[in-house]
């Protein structure tokens, strides 16, 4: 039995659904400029609305401090609209008359996009009367979005225990994912993890080694394990501080059976700028005024003849500094190796973090995975072990739901 209620369970024909949505999405000059959100949010929206509910969407967007013009939601429904293929209200307020008076001339069918609930402070203190202002509005509750679901907020978590709650098509598509991939995954299971610090991802490591069969690492927290090891990393980005961090994570990795895969070797350089002079070195031959700013060929090889005996892999985090040529090449390679062998169905692929979504774009490999999570914090928090507020509400109150039917 599932642990949540999804879109399957609710007889939606006629009713006001609430539905939770993501739609803080990057803007320039007005225009939305990655709408990947928006177009995941989609499907939900066309089986809501074949099936006859009137749908209320309800998101944040940014950080305001109160009513912000600057972080209204109408330019953001307005690209909703386009993507949906279909007119969408834009309401002026997420709460009071103004809400009502809109919810209330609905169609079955209609879709409305309230203002940034964020406008209100009590969403953020998950404030129950607020919630309860919101919750009038609809008979039925849908989170659609798994990005925010390590927030305990009003419209996140408070919503729920107020309506029966569901979950929307991307919330099911996002656990699914996870769940195969960490919960109950098909081994060997391969975790590569890359980025700047080991500092930020103490938490997602010990969790890890404890779960996979193999632990890659690249980037800037690859050198801090390098280091502690006792191999030179010159000037190389490296937090020297977290040595005995560093140590107890493959003491962990090693009682829990998870080996830990490093670089071999790196392309170097002695400044760090678009195309400067590089050479490849074995990690074990750098100069101290060198900068270790990607993984070289022979990781690469090495890496690949790993990922070739996974079934499972977990992606967070870039090899190298991928931003700035050539240091993009070690990502580059790995994404494409992982690419091929989900399309060769060898593998179920599963990668997620602002970076990792970014160097899997720039590597041209984000539509051939067999999941991409934009969800950051919460994909990340879920990695680490973590319960997640927005999830956990829904699989209590499907227990409840279940338990009055």
């Amino acid at each position: 039995m599932k642990k949540f209620l999804t879109l399957d369970d609710l007889q939606a024909q006629g009713k006001v659904v609430l539905l939770r949505a993501d739609l803080n999405v990057p803007m320039q000059d007005g225009k939305v400029t990655d709408d990947t959100r928006l177009t995941r949010l989609v499907p939900t929206l066309v089986e809501l609305s074949a099936k006859g509910a009137k749908i209320v969407i309800l998101s944040h967007f940014g950080r305001p401090k109160n009513k912000d013009a600057s972080l209204t939601l109408r330019p953001v429904g307005k690209a909703l609209s386009e993507r949906y293929g279909k007119p969408l209200l834009f309401v002026e307020d997420c709460i009071g008359e103004v809400a009502q008076k809109a919810v209330s001339e609905m169609n079955n069918g209609d879709v409305i996009l309230l203002e940034n609930v964020r406008f209100y402070p009590e969403e953020e203190k998950n404030d129950k009367n607020f919630a309860q202002a919101i919750a009038m509005l609809g008979q039925a509750y849908v989170n659609d979005a798994f990005s925010c679901a390590h927030r305990a907020h009003a419209t996140t978590h408070g919503l729920a225990t107020l309506l029966p709650a569901y979950a929307g098509r991307l919330m099911e598509a996002e656990l699914n994912a996870l769940s195969s991939a960490l919960e109950k995954p098909e081994r060997p299971v391969v975790a590569i993890v890359g980025g700047a610090k080991i500092s930020t991802k103490i938490d997602l490591l010990n969790n890890l080694v404890t779960k996979i069969d193999v632990l890659a690492l690249g980037g800037g927290m690859a050198n801090t394990f390098l280091a502690a090891l006792d191999n030179p990393v010159g000037k190389s980005l490296c937090e020297r501080e977290m040595k005995d961090q560093a140590l107890r994570i493959m003491e962990t990795a090693k009682n829990s059976k998870c080996q830990i895969f490093l670089p071999v070797d790196a392309v170097v350089a002695t400044e760090f700028r678009a195309n400067p002079p590089t050479r490849n070195l074995h990690v074990d031959n750098v100069k101290d005024n060198d900068m270790m700013l990607d993984i070289g060929p022979d990781t690469v090889a090495e890496l690949a003849k790993v990922l070739a005996t996974a079934k499972t892999v977990l992606w967070n985090g870039p090899m190298g500094a991928f931003e700035t040529p050539p240091f993009d090449a070690g990502t580059v390679a790995v994404g494409k190796k992982v690419a091929e062998l989900t399309q060769a169905k060898k593998l179920v692929s599963v990668a997620g973090g602002g970076d990792t979504v970014s160097a899997l774009v720039h590597a041209g490999v984000d539509e051939q995975m067999t999941y991409v999570s934009t969800a950051g914090g919460a994909f990340l928090e879920w990695l680490e072990g973590k319960p997640l507020p927005g999830v956990q509400i829904l699989e209590e109150r499907a227990v409840a739901l279940r338990k009055a039917s």
